[in-house]
């Protein structure tokens, strides 16, 4: 069986030819624009028989397997019949630091680009010619070799022979993969109730390319309803790699725990999971220059040996696997991680790395991603997620600081600029746009570029940090339309301008197409309409609701029927403490108690300890580690002698993905419906969602806070034999409207009345 790889030049040089080390936190970010802006101009000098972005294709046979390699030239320059392959290239560096060996991988690509055309057109002899341009100044440098087509050859068969090393490793593991995984079996002796309904409706979606928005109820084991057919369409040849993406450390383990269970059954698949750079990064401070961190000094001297020696010898690449082939290889975790994540089969991931256009993995072609599907955990999420995402903001006071560092030249002049029209946007009052201010983002482009100049040569914090909040704002314009919103918000001599998405579904849409499949699957997607609308899904698109295979009569529910309106908590504080009591009486074991603030929780643990001491209570703080996360949730154990009742955050790291199974918890009683609190922007997005023909109160304020009631009651029972009471405090849980978001499994309710003070 031949198999044929497909890749680009510049991808395929690029991996051989890379060296050095990872030489800053800065990149300059700017060079795609700039690099447009200088090829457009280079090109129109062109002459009329000279072509330009001539895109070039050609099939290599190597050994048992053919690697078709494509790319497109900048310039194809006519001299009679002498033919020159123009390269183009930008640069924020001095022209004058830029010499014909300084990057040996452009002159790879323009080779690359020289040999195809050559075999194309039967040519013996093709002009090489590196011109680079510098963005500022716009000063060119130019560099030609004359090369025979022997010669090109011959350097293109070294490329291949060192490619096909890497590559040859690759092949074998897919060919064991597909095997493997066309003859996985369903890891359980049977399915739960609605898992298999939700297990064919995934594969369905991946088979027909389609988007599927899946309520799922908890218990029903989604995680590995979702893995398995999308692992099985790996082995029918209908997916060739796999993004499992979450928010939350507790779901990436549930996924990885998923994947360890299909691999201890035969499956020989690669699943890496990404870790921020900040948890993973070796260093005390992740400061990557050759000089700080020797894991960054000759990075890329390293890594391809690296990756070869994880991939020939590991299946599950988690952090703690990651760190260990890292300190191996004396070569940046995450940066690693980053490089694997284009060859691993499956991704477990953040968000970010598919839908931040920011953050997200841009190397990924159009024809993997044609191959590839994203199965969206706890999607509900996303789209909170997703507004900060495609939100930007900056501020007068930083441009300020610059001007003032820097004192005079351009960029202090570009800084000046833009702190000076920020006080003219003070003055207007006018502090809500709807339209995008083209000046501002004028004026931040200018101050982009140099920045840029002075950062390649100089590292200094504020510049950068300036910098990145410029260009992020300038990136996010380009999404702008509608669906966005420009407000000013003034304190004092401080000017901040926001661009705010209050609707990400387009952004998601747009991000996610090209994808052969998208799962978005939660417990709690719940009213469907909402998160559809707000997810980016269509018409035609999947929708499945599979209720809890758990006996409702499991789950006592309880609703009581207090304000807890802001104006009202001092007078609804004591019953509501006295009815904690008498829930925690009507069943032992363990509870969690949830607020909807911080300062409400505290208030209430006072009084709660105030008139019963005797109760064992642990109580949530802000900022918790990782580590005191974990020892709050394992103080939760079975059989205590004396109960554990936890006071919490509705919408917090303890009232979502949690999992205490069992008698670890009896127990959830959730105080408020979860609104956010009124302000300003979702005063905005009430207003928004109202104009669109949407109930914007609903959107704004209702369904986001209904979410986390239904996340946290959703912890109580998580297998068959869990049972408990739920008991829900606010007298809307009994408006109509409440009542319509509760699911079935809770609709059996008592009401509990009392003396209210």
């Amino acid at each position: 069986m031949i198999n044929t790889v497909r890749i680009s030049v510049r991808n395929l040089v690029e991996y051989v030819y890379r060296s050095g080390s990872i030489e800053s936190g800065f990149r300059t970010a700017s060079t795609m624009t700039e690099g447009t802006r200088i090829h457009q101009a280079i090109q129109k000098g062109y002459r009329e028989q000279d072509e330009k972005e001539v895109f070039v294709e050609t099939k290599i046979l190597y050994e048992d397997f053919v690697i078709r390699v494509d790319g497109r030239c900048d310039g194809l320059l006519k001299d009679g019949d002498s033919i020159t392959i123009d390269e183009i290239k930008s640069t924020v560096h001095p022209i004058d630091d830029i010499h014909e060996d300084t990057h040996p991988v452009h002159w790879a690509q323009a080779i690359f680009y020289g040999y195809i055309y050559a075999l194309d057109n039967d040519l013996q002899e093709v002009t090489i010619q590196l011109t680079y341009v510098q963005v500022k100044t716009e000063e060119q440098k130019q560099f030609q070799r004359v090369m025979s087509f022997a010669e090109m050859k011959s350097f293109v068969d070294q490329v291949v022979e060192e490619y096909a090393r890497f590559l040859k490793v690759l092949l074998k593991h897919k060919n064991k993969r597909n095997e493997t995984s066309k003859a996985l079996e369903f890891p359980f002796s049977t399915y739960r109730e609605g898992q298999r309904k939700l297990a064919g409706t995934v594969y369905k979606t991946i088979v027909d390319k389609k988007v599927l928005f899946a309520n799922a109820s908890t218990g029903i084991g989604k995680t590995i309803s979702t893995i398995f057919p999308a692992v099985k369409a790996i082995g029918e040849g209908k997916l060739d790699k796999l993004f499992y993406l979450t928010a939350k450390t507790i779901t990436r383990t549930a996924a990885e725990d998923a994947f360890r269970l299909l691999i201890e059954q035969g499956l020989d698949i690669h699943v890496l999971t990404l870790t921020a750079k900040d948890k993973i990064c070796f260093q005390e401070k992740p400061i990557c220059t050759s000089i700080d961190c020797p894991f960054a000094n000759g990075f890329y001297d390293r890594i391809n040996d690296a990756i070869i020696d994880i991939l020939t010898n590991e299946k599950l690449m988690n952090r703690s696997v990651i760190e260990l082939y890292a300190r191996k290889h004396r070569v940046c975790p995450f940066e690693f991680s980053i490089e694997l994540a284009y060859v691993a089969d499956v991704v477990i991931c953040d968000y970010n790395y598919i839908f931040d256009p920011r953050v997200s993995l841009k190397r990924l072609m159009e024809e993997q991603k044609r191959k590839t599907a994203i199965l969206v955990d706890e999607a509900h999420n996303l789209v909170d997620r997703a507004r900060e995402m495609y939100s930007a903001e900056i501020y007068k006071s930083n441009f300020l600081q610059v001007k003032r560092e820097f004192k005079t030249g351009s960029l202090a002049t570009a800084a000046k600029a833009i702190n000076d029209y920020l006080l003219t946007v003070k003055k207007s009052e006018e502090y809500l746009r709807k339209e995008l201010d083209e000046e501002i983002i004028d004026l931040l482009e200018v101050f982009i570029t140099e920045a840029e100049v002075e950062l390649v040569q100089h590292d200094n914090e504020l510049l950068l940090d300036t910098y990145f909040s410029a260009q992020t704002f300038v990136k996010i314009a380009k999404f702008y339309n509608e669906q966005f919103v420009t407000y000013i918000e003034v304190h004092k001599s401080e000017v901040k301008m926001k661009l705010f998405c209050l609707d990400p579904s387009e952004q998601i849409m747009k991000m996610g197409k090209g994808f052969r499949a998208r799962v978005f699957f939660s417990a709690t997607l719940i009213p469907a309409d909402y998160y559809k609308s707000l997810l980016g899904g269509q018409d035609d698109d999947y929708g499945i609701s599979i209720p809890s295979p758990f006996k409702r009569e499991h789950a006592e529910v309880i609703i009581r029927p207090l304000s807890t309106r802001y104006r009202d908590r001092e007078n609804t504080l004591l019953p509501m403490v006295h009815f904690f009591k008498d829930v925690l009486d009507k069943k032992d074991g363990n509870f969690l108690i949830f607020f909807p603030s911080y300062q409400y929780m505290r208030d209430a643990y006072e009084q709660f300890m105030e008139h019963y001491p005797d109760v064992r209570t642990m109580i949530q703080d802000v900022g918790m580690s990782e580590e005191e996360r974990e020892e709050f949730l394992a103080a939760f154990e079975s059989n205590l002698p004396n109960r554990l009742v936890g006071f919490a955050v509705l919408g917090g790291i303890f009232s979502e993905g949690v999992d205490l199974k069992g008698d670890r918890l009896e127990g959830v009683i959730v105080v408020g419906v979860g609104m956010p609190q009124i302000g300003f922007e979702r005063n905005i997005m009430k207003d928004y969602f109202q104009s669109v023909g949407k109930n914007g109160f609903d959107y704004a304020y209702v369904y986001p806070g209904m979410n986390k009631v239904l996340q946290a009651g959703g912890r109580l029972i998580r297998s068959d034999t869990d049972t408990g009471i739920i008991a829900l405090v606010d007298d809307r849980f009994l408006q109509q409207k409440y009542q319509a978001l509760l699911p079935y499994e809770w609709q059996h309710y008592t009401i509990k009345r009392g003396i209210e003070n």
